[in-house]
This record gives structure tokens, sequence and C-alpha cells, in this order.
């Protein structure tokens, strides 16, 4: 065993099993231990049933693991173990901290390498059957959170772009609306919001914009809201 392992950062996509990448999978079966985050599915980790698991739990809302904690967790793990999985969910790259984690295990000399996932924001489209790009009607899409640095303002950069993706925008959901709404956004544009994308428990709802503005009740996980012209439900076809 090498004196320092290698660290992989792996996107475990939406939440459902099948949809991690092929690489991702077998990352997680040669695993000797799994850092995986709140999100992670146990289905998830049947996959690496040969691994140590270390829940680093990171969810909007509730208590979780320091950042700072993890890059260290991650420091030891790769002085103990010849091959560290950070498991992520969604894609390491996209809202996922991934730069502070990659920083700290360089500045040790670790070897890191990053295995994209899928985006919820694609999942969710796919689950709902709806194209987040249109011919004629959106040619461009802004993935944005509200949650911000201590020091930042809170939905003050929301993204001017023909559609829209607000990740973890269950608790934001009035404050977005009503921003978008005085930016000028008709209140009947079509709104989807959908929770736990890809799994057992899956919603998806169709609302517009001024009902967004009204708050999205108490959802019981993770939440995505897409805005925008494009999200108009396409007419049925006659079979």
């Amino acid at each position: 065993m090498p004196a320092v392992g290698k660290v992989y950062l792996v996107g475990a996509g939406p939440g459902a099993a099948d949809l991690i990448t092929v690489r991702g999978a077998r990352l997680l079966a040669d695993a000797d231990v799994v850092l995986y985050d709140a999100l992670v599915t146990p289905e998830m980790l049947a996959l690496c049933p040969q691994a140590d698991l270390v829940s680093v739990g990171k969810r909007a809302g509730q208590r979780s693991a320091a950042q700072e904690s993890i890059n260290q967790q991650l420091i030891d793990c790769a002085r103990k173990y010849a091959r560290v999985v950070r498991l992520k969910g969604g894609d390491p790259m996209l809202f996922g901290r991934a730069d502070e984690e990659l920083t700290a295990l360089e500045a040790e000399g670790i070897e890191v390498e990053v295995v994209p996932g899928i985006t919820t924001a694609v999942a969710a489209a796919a689950a709902a059957k709806q194209p987040l790009t249109k011919r004629g009607v959106a040619r461009s899409v802004a993935f944005f959170t509200s949650s911000t640095a201590p020091d930042e303002d809170d939905l003050s950069g929301i993204p001017s772009t023909d559609t829209l993706v607000q990740y973890m925008g269950g608790r934001e959901a009035i404050a977005t609306a009503q921003r978008l709404l005085q930016q000028g956004r008709r209140p009947d544009t079509p709104v989807l919001v959908l929770e736990n994308v890809s799994r057992h428990d899956q919603r998806i709802e169709r609302i517009t914009l001024d009902k967004l503005a009204h708050g999205l009740g108490s959802p019981h996980g993770p939440v995505l809201v897409m805005v925008g012209e494009a999200m108009e439900a396409r007419p049925l076809q006659p079979r």
C-alpha cells in the first residue's frame, strides 16, 4: 500500500443508484473508504459493501459537518487508505464544494481525480420530459443557488437568462419569486417544482410564478425549481 493514497471526488448523480456513471460505480466497488454526503441513498452505498463508510453529511438547513473538518478527514483517509472516494450528490463541480476539497488535498500533495455525475437539473428535465432549452423560446440556461457565503447577499445575483434553475430552492421559493416578479417576469411564467428527483418518492408540480410567491409548504426532500417559458407543458400528442 502506498504511503499516501489517491482521492476520487465522485458524482453520485441525483439519487437513483443506476444513474451513477459506470466509472463512478467501478470506483465505489474498488474503494477502501467512502466519505459520503447526506443525500446519498442506501442503494448507492450498497455498491461499495467492502468499503469503510464515513458520513460527512452536508444538507441545506440541517446541521452538517464543517467543510474544514471534511477536508481534514479526506487528508487523514488518504494517509491511511490507498483508494479514497468522496461521494457527492449530483456533480462534484456544481455546488459541490469541490474547490475547497481540491485545494486542501493538493496543498498536501495528495493526488485527486474528479469523476463527473449527472447534475440534478438535467435529471429533473428528463424526469419531467421538459427540455431546458427550446428552439425559438429559450436558448440560455442558468443554474443558481441562494446558499451563499456569510457576507454575501442572498438572491441579489439571480441571473438574467431564459431558463432559471434554482438548486436547494425550497426554503427560498417566496423570496426568489418576489425578486423575479420585481425584475419584470410575468406572474403566469411557467414553473416546475421537483422534489427528490429520480427517487421512488419523486414529486413533480407545475405552477406559475405568482403561485411560487406564496411558498411551497414543507417539502420532505431536496427541491429544484425551474422557471421560464420553456417550462410550459408540452401538448399531449394524440395516440
